[in-house]
């Protein structure tokens, strides 16, 4: 309305803070993987390991069904898809621990043809609670933090940025960079590879 002839907020600057997003090193989902844990908390664990695997939100994964995961490219099965949250479409190459869990529930029935034993938020919650407590993980584990440990995992192990953008089913890859962690084993690795070019061609 023109009341006002000079912005008042000319000289303040918004800046982002930068947030670290946490993720589960390999030894932490060994771990998890081979924790022997009562039948409740074992449904669970699989769940979550499952979306480490495949990088699935806890919705996404609530409403898997086979006709997501029955598809054969040149004999690779996929998971594929649309997310729940950004409608976005999602391609997913199946390992093989993502293959061994849907192996191992496939003779049971869930409820609205679902794949997987996944309960309701506040249970799930309360279980990866006790999960972590049991196993001596100290960390909150989430389905985000699921999501985060198969980004920084996957681009740990060389699949690039833009792989992992489209199996997360991002809009944009600024959001996949927020999970982009620079590990000690991605570090080494990549000393590794120079060296293996480098190292052998200087003579002393």
């Amino acid at each position: 309305n023109e009341w006002i002839f000079r912005n008042p907020f000319i000289n303040y600057k918004i800046e982002d803070e930068k947030s670290e997003r946490g993720y589960l090193t390999q030894r932490e989902v060994e771990i998890l993987m081979n924790w022997k844990l009562d039948k409740k908390l074992e449904r669970t664990r699989d769940v979550f390991i499952f979306c480490c695997f495949t990088g699935l939100s806890y919705i996404d994964v609530f409403k898997l069904t086979k006709e997501q995961v029955n598809l054969s490219i040149d004999g690779q099965q996929w998971i594929m898809g649309k997310r729940e949250k950004t409608d976005m479409d999602y391609f997913i190459p199946m390992m093989e621990i993502p293959k061994k869990i849907l192996e191992k529930y496939k003779n049971e029935t869930f409820k609205d043809g679902k794949l997987l034993p996944v309960k309701v938020s506040l249970t799930v919650n309360r279980h990866l609670k006790e999960i972590s407590d049991i196993c001596g993980i100290n960390k909150h584990l989430t389905f985000h933090l699921s999501r985060h440990t198969f980004a920084t995992l996957t681009m740990s192990k060389g699949v690039s940025l833009e792989s992992v953008s489209k199996m997360l089913g991002h809009k944009q890859i600024t959001t996949t960079q927020i999970y982009a962690q620079t590990t000690p084993i991605m570090i080494e690795d990549a000393i590794d590879r120079v060296e293996s070019r480098l190292g052998g061609k200087f003579a002393v």
